[in-house]
């Protein structure tokens, strides 16, 4: 999957940010708290861990939703730090949510520790295996991306 629009698109979401709220110092640690929080919402949603429960997964949309968050997330902590790259390649393995979801916590918390090329790609690798098990296309991916990232900017011009 292509993400070069998709870093583009991020770029200007962020500076509009960065203007509408006066923000003049360095966040990459807020966003990687906030991409932490983000990957958590989502397994919340994905309801993948609650063994003591019968309830299922939160609708497919919720779920989507909740991913791209994530994704505007991870966007914005690599054009801090200038790791942006064009093709996302999408991983075919099948496993436990679960574990994918620790995973994916471990590659985030050591990218915020140590951002590099190598620790960047970690998370979308484990995103990409999210992506699989929760069976979301690239085209359903870049579309959820798009519809969120338009909502990002009428809550930015209404107050958020």
């Amino acid at each position: 999957m292509n993400l070069q629009k998709l870093f583009e698109m991020q770029a200007a979401l962020d500076a509009f940010i960065e203007k509408t709220q006066n923000i003049t110092q360095d966040v990459f640690y807020e966003k990687g708290l906030a991409l932490l929080v983000e990957l958590g919402e989502l397994a919340n949603e994905t309801r993948c861990f609650k063994f003591w429960s019968t309830k299922g997964p939160s609708a497919r949309e919720v779920i989507l939703e909740e991913f791209v968050d994530s994704i505007h997330f991870m966007l914005s902590l690599g054009l801090m730090r200038d790791l942006q790259f064009e093709e996302w390649q999408m991983v075919e393995d099948k496993a436990d949510l679960t574990q994918i979801f620790i995973d994916t916590q471990v590659a985030i918390t050591q990218f915020i520790q140590q951002p590099n090329e190598m620790s960047y790609h970690n998370i979308w690798s484990n995103y990409a295996r999210l992506a699989y098990n929760l069976t979301f296309s690239a085209q359903e991916i870049i579309d959820a991306y798009i519809e969120k990232n338009e909502e990002n900017y009428a809550r930015q011009r209404s107050g958020y």
